[in-house]
């Protein structure tokens, strides 16, 4: 495909972001395309595991116009479930996606003030770009991965399918985020002795006095609370606290797995081959992860007080079981070859990648400097990064709010330029 394309309005990324914003430029009547790589809804496609579900309830499943309206509003849809939950929006309203389309740059274009992307031979010319590509492009890992022996099959999560995808022997698992607790979990399910490296990630109850912990937090506005009130930027960055939607939803208590038979670890601190060296911070994690859960409920138990709603009573309101495990002589080093690890699963994050974007439009970090999605660049425009505006906008549940503001924003801009003209005339 060769030559050049005008269109008003281009949308990249064709996941819940990008659709969400393509709905409201539909009923705003606003010409647009969507621009998508691979395939629409790619990252629910092919970077989760087999038995992924939902972290948060089905009824938090909220893109515009199309609520979720199955039998388990209570449940946490699986993978293939959310799957054809895209591919049923996509048939609500037949937006003008286009895939296999590879984005390789953005910039203004030298002859006008329309903005330009290139994708392979094919130019599209556009009066205004929406960047809906999330902030989970890239897989992290940290630099010690390649100190390992070579016999050691290394893979990021966002790559691991299930356990009889990795070689027999104990495997390894370096994160205590959503997916490296979920991840171990099911390592152990599955009969192999694992290793869990623990961050600092914090953990929340599934459910607190009779709901889950997330219908309390909707109901006391936690999901409300907008960027401008963090007391530190560093907070939209922190990591999401283990929890599990699977097998109806339930704790993931680093303390239960213990008991269960996980090894747990510190914190990677380096490795030289076969050897890795850890942090003797594995207390201080398990303690921080409680704390979060206390600070939580607090925090929920304050907010619907505010609104002057019932508390039912809690039997066991911290999910806590009645055995404490303590670990009193932390591994500081550990062989791989003699603990017969075999496998690492690297469960260390992402990051955003936006460097085929050639605008003054961020920060040192390479993060995008915008408010509520709108840049200082004219007309870019961004939609589905974290902590965009409230804790929401990433999700699902929040993601169709900010695609309204900003297609409402195009619209009107382009309304008001269309008047200067008449006006001008």
């Amino acid at each position: 495909m060769v030559g050049t394309e005008t269109v008003d309005v281009v949308v990249v990324g064709a996941g819940q972001a990008g659709l969400a914003t393509s709905y409201h430029l539909t009923k705003q009547g606003v010409d647009h395309v969507v621009l998508e790589r691979q395939r629409v809804a790619q990252a629910w496609r092919h970077q989760r595991w087999d038995s992924f579900c939902l972290v948060t309830p089905n009824w938090t499943v909220q893109l515009p116009g199309f609520t979720y309206d199955g039998p388990d509003p209570d449940g946490y849809m699986k993978r293939d479930e959310v799957v054809t939950y895209f591919e049923r929006y996509l048939e609500s309203f037949r937006p003008p996606v286009r895939t296999g389309i590879n984005v390789d740059s953005l910039d203004v274009a030298t002859s006008d003030d329309r903005l330009r992307l290139t994708a392979g031979d094919w130019t599209f010319r556009a009066r205004s770009v929406v960047v809906a590509t999330g902030s989970f492009q890239r897989s992290k890992l940290p630099t010690l991965a390649g100190s390992l022996a070579i016999d050691i099959v290394q893979l990021h999560s966002i790559a691991y399918k299930n356990p009889e995808q990795l070689p027999s022997g104990a495997v390894l698992v370096v994160g205590t985020g959503q997916s490296g607790a979920q991840i171990a979990e099911e390592l152990h399910e599955a009969g192999r002795a694992v290793f869990l490296s623990v961050g600092t990630c914090g953990r929340v109850p599934r459910r607190y006095r009779g709901k889950d912990t997330v219908w309390w937090g909707v109901q006391g506005g936690a999901f409300d609370r907008t960027v401008d009130s963090l007391q530190s930027p560093a907070e939209k960055f922190a990591c999401h606290p283990h929890v599990s939607g699977k097998n109806g939803g339930h704790d993931i208590n680093l303390r239960a797995l213990a008991r269960s038979g996980i090894t747990l670890l510190g914190r990677l601190q380096s490795a030289d081959v076969g050897t890795i060296r850890l942090a003797p911070d594995l207390q201080e994690n398990l303690r921080k992860a409680d704390e979060f859960a206390e600070n939580i409920l607090r925090q929920l138990d304050e907010g619907v007080g505010k609104l002057g709603l019932p508390l039912p009573e809690d039997t066991n309101p911290r999910g806590i079981g009645a055995e404490v495990y303590r670990e009193v002589d932390p591994i500081r080093e550990l062989n791989l070859r003699e603990a017969g690890i075999t496998s690492i699963v690297w469960a260390t994050g992402y990051q955003p990648d936006f460097s085929w974007i050639h605008l003054p439009v961020f920060d040192a970090a390479g993060l995008p400097l915008q408010r509520r999605g709108i840049t200082s660049q004219p007309n870019v425009y961004f939609v589905g990064l974290e902590w965009l505006h409230k804790p929401k906008s990433g999700l699902l549940l929040g993601v169709g709010e900010d695609a309204a503001y900003i297609a409402s924003t195009i619209a009107s801009r382009a309304t008001s330029k269309s008047h200067q003209m008449e006006a001008s005339i």
